[in-house]
C-alpha cells in the first residue's frame, strides 16, 4: 500500500540531508510504528506519504514514494485526500471549521459524500472516540487531548485507505489513549486500512504494531522488523523494555501482562536484596512521608534528593495591587515571561502559591469547582486526569490568563489576573501546552539571546539549558523548522533562564523521546533541590513516578486526590505506571529505582 524507494529529504538551506536511504514498504491492512530519537526525520517521513512532502514543505526529494500506486511526486496532498488521512503534531493547525460536529463532517463535504451517509459516518465517529458530548462545542473550548480526539476523528469519517498519524495519543490520558489505539487496531483488522504512526510514547502503542520502523540518527537507513527484533537493539525503548534488558528477559516483553509472567523471579531478588537494607514497602514508604507531604505541609524530598533550603516564616501578605486592563491571552503570555523582571528581593513564604475553593466558568462550563491546593518550595506536584479535567485551566489560573468566578489564587503573595506581567514573572513561569506561544525571534540564538536579556541573566545561559535538554539544535535554525520536542526544550530553555520560583509545565514531555524525558526529569529535580516549586499538568505517568512528590487527581473539575506520588498511582489502574504493574504487591515505580536496588 506504501511503498519507500531509497528516499531522501533535504530542505532548504540545511546542511545535509534530514531522511537518507529510506526505503520500506507497509502492506495493506497493517499497522506500522515509526520510531526514533527526537528530530530524525519521522515527521518528515511521514509527510512524504500525504505529499506534504515536498509539495507543501518545499525542499528536494529524492528517490520515490508511491501511495496505492499514485507516486507523491506528481500528485499533490489535494489528489491524495481520497485515499490517505492525515493528523500531524499540530492539531490546531488541522482545524478549518469551528464546531466539532462541522469539523467532523468537513472532509466528507470536500469530498462529495452522500449527506445521509455523512450524518451515519458522523454518529459513529463520535461515538468511537467518545465525543458525543462535544458535538456542539466550539473547537476553540476544548483541551488539548479533546482537540486531539476531534483531529483524530476528522480523518476517520472519510474512511480514507491510509492513516497517517503523527504522535496520535501525545495529549491523550491514558484512558482516552488505549480507546483511540483500540478504533486503530479494529480498523486495521476489520477494514484492511493502513495505518502508518509515529510515536515517542511507546508503552502505549508497542504492541498494536505488526512492524516496527527504527530510525537511529538523522540521516541514517532505517531499521526495520518486528517490534521485539527492533526493540532489542533501538536506542529508544519503553519501561517494559528496559525492565527486560535489566532482567536479562529474552525474548523481550512488549506488555505488561508478558512481563509479569516472567518477574516471579525478579520479585524475588528484590526481595532478597532490599530484606539486606530496606523493604519495599519501606522504600515506599519514604516516598510517601518524606518525598511526598500531604497538602498543606512543607516541602518533601524523594530518595537521594538534596534537602531543599528551609524557608522562612511566612511574611505579611503585600498589599494587592490595583486590577489592571487584561491584554489578549497569547500577548499576555509573551508579556509575562519575556519580561525583564524586577531585581527587588522576595521574602521567603511557606507556601509559593495557594489556591482555595477556586471555581472558574467558561460559558455554560465549570471548568473548576472548589479547588484547594497549596505548593511548597522544593515540591513537584502532578496534576493528572481525563483530557478535559481542568489542569490547563489550574495552570492558567496561577499565572493570571484565567480569571476566578470564585474563590482566591495567590502565587508569592499576589493575587496573579490583577498583577502586572512585569511583577508576576518573578513569582512564576509558564511552558503551555503549545510552546510556539512563547517564540518569536528567527533563530534559536536570537530567542536564547533575548532570554538572556530578559532575565539579566549571563549570556549563554538560555543556550546552555538548551544543549543540556536536547543536543544537536543548531544556532541558525529557525523555531518553526524544529520539531515539537524540539520546540518545547526551547520554550522551557526560555523560560527557565528567569528561574522563576514557581515553574508550570502543561504537557512537557509531548514531542520528547525516553533520552530527552530523562535529561528534562534530571534539569526539574535539580530545580526541586534548588527550592523551585513545580507544577506540571500531565498525562505522562512515567514522568510523574519519575520526579512527582505528589499527585494531585482531577475529575470534572474537582480534585478526587491529592497525596504522595506511591499512594496514588500504585492504587490507580489508569495511572500506575509499567513499572508498578510488573512488579505488583511489591511498590516500585520506575526501573532506575530497580536497578539501584539490585545493585
Amino acid at each position: 500500500m506504501i511503498r519507500f524507494e531509497e528516499v531522501g529529504v533535504t530542505y532548504d538551506g540545511a546542511a545535509g540531508p534530514t531522511v537518507r536511504g529510506v526505503d520500506f514498504e507497509v502492506p495493506e491492512g497493517e499497522l506500522v510504528l515509526l520510531v526514533g530519537p527526537s528530530g530524525v526525520g519521522k515527521s518528515t517521513v511521514l509527510g512524504a506519504v500525504s505529499g506534504l512532502v515536498p509539495h507543501f514543505t518545499g525542499g528536494t526529494l529524492s528517490g520515490r514514494v508511491t501511495v496505492a500506486g499514485r507516486d507523491t511526486r506528481t500528485h499533490k496532498p489535494r489528489e491524495l485526500a481520497d485515499v490517505v488521512g492525515t493528523v500531524g503534531q499540530d492539531t490546531l493547525a488541522h482545524f478549518v471549521t469551528d464546531t466539532v460536529e462541522d469539523e467532523l463532517a468537513y472532509g466528507m463535504e470536500s469530498l462529495g459524500i452522500a449527506p445521509e451517509v455523512m450524518r451515519r459516518r458522523v454518529e459513529e465517529t463520535l461515538d468511537l472516540l467518545g465525543l458525543a458530548g462535544l458535538r456542539d462545542r466550539p473547537i476553540a473550548t476544548l483541551s488539548g487531548g479533546q482537540r486531539q480526539r476531534v483531529a483524530i476523528g476528522s480523518v476517520l469519517t472519510p474512511h480514507p485507505r491510509v492513516l497517517v498519524l503523527d504522535e496520535p495519543t501525545s495529549a491523550l490520558d491514558p484512558a482516552a489513549a488505549e480507546e483511540v489505539l483500540a478504533v486503530l487496531q479494529r480498523l486495521v483488522h476489520d477494514l484492511g486500512t493502513t495505518v502508518l504512526l509515529a510515536e515517542h510514547r511507546l508503552e502505549r502503542v508497542i504492541q498494536y504494531a505488526d512492524r516496527v520502523v527504527l530510525l537511529p540518527a538523522p540521516g541514517a537507513a532505517p531499521v526495520v522488523g518486528s517490534p521485539a527484533e527492533v526493540m532489542a537493539v533501538s536506542p529508544v525503548f519503553p519501561p517494559v523494555v528496559d525492565l527486560g534488558r535489566l532482567a536479562g528477559w529474552s525474548p523481550l516483553p512488549l506488555t505488561v501482562r508478558d512481563a509479569r509472567r516472567r518477574a516471579a523471579d525478579l520479585r524475588d531478588r528484590l526481595a532478597t536484596s532490599t530484606a539486606a537494607g530496606s523493604d519495599t514497602t519501606a522504600a515506599a514508604g519514604a516516598r510517601a512521608a518524606g518525598a511526598a507531604p500531604v497538602p498543606t505541609r512543607t516541602a518533601p524530598r524523594r530518595p537521594g534528593q538534596a534537602t531543599p533550603p528551609i524557608p522562612e516564616p511566612a511574611q505579611a501578605t503585600p498589599p494587592i495591587p490595583e486590577p489592571a486592563p487584561a491584554p489578549p491571552k497569547a500577548a499576555r503570555l509573551r508579556a509575562l515571561f519575556r519580561r525583564r523582571p524586577s531585581a527587588a528581593p522576595e521574602p521567603p513564604r511557606t507556601h509559593i502559591a495557594e489556591v482555595h475553593a477556586l471555581a472558574v466558568r467558561r460559558g455554560r462550563i465549570e471548568a473548576l469547582h472548589h479547588v484547594d491546593l497549596t505548593v511548597a518550595p522544593g515540591e513537584t506536584v502532578a496534576l493528572m486526569g481525563r483530557n478535559g479535567a481542568g489542569k490547563s485551566t489550574l495552570l492558567g489560573s496561577f499565572v493570571g490568563l484565567v480569571e476566578p468566578s470564585s474563590g482566591t489564587v495567590h502565587v508569592g503573595g499576589a493575587v496573579p489576573h490583577r498583577t502586572p506581567a512585569g511583577e508576576l514573572v518573578r513569582r512564576v513561569g509558564l511552558v503551555p501546552q503549545d510552546p510556539r506561544d512563547l517564540l518569536y525571534a528567527d533563530t534559536v540564538a536570537a530567542e536564547c539571546a533575548a532570554a538572556d536579556r530578559d532575565a539579566d541573566a549571563e549570556p549563554g545561559t538560555c543556550r546552555a539549558l538548551v544543549s543540556e535538554l536536547l543536543p544537536g539544535i543548531t544556532d541558525d535554525t529557525h523555531p518553526r523548522d524544529l520539531s515539537e520536542g524540539q520546540c518545547l526544550a526551547l520554550a522551557l530553555a526560555v523560560v527557565l533562564t528567569a528561574r522563576p520560583p514557581l515553574l508550570l509545565l502543561d504537557e512537557p514531555t509531548r514531542g520528547l523521546d525516553y533520552a530527552a524525558k530523562a535529561r528534562l526529569a534530571a534539569v526539574l529535580r535539580r530545580l526541586a533541590a534548588e527550592g523551585h516549586a513545580i507544577v506540571l499538568a500531565t498525562h505522562d505517568v512515567e514522568l510523574a513516578a519519575e520526579i512527582a512528590h505528589r499527585v494531585v487527581l482531577l475529575a470534572e473539575g474537582e480534585v478526587i486526590a491529592d497525596g504522595p506520588t506511591a499512594e496514588i498511582v500504585v492504587s490507580s489502574p489508569s495511572f500506575a505506571p509499567q513499572v508498578t504493574k510488573i512488579l505488583a504487591p511489591q511498590q516500585w515505580l520506575t526501573v532506575a529505582e530497580v536497578r539501584e536496588a539490585l545493585r
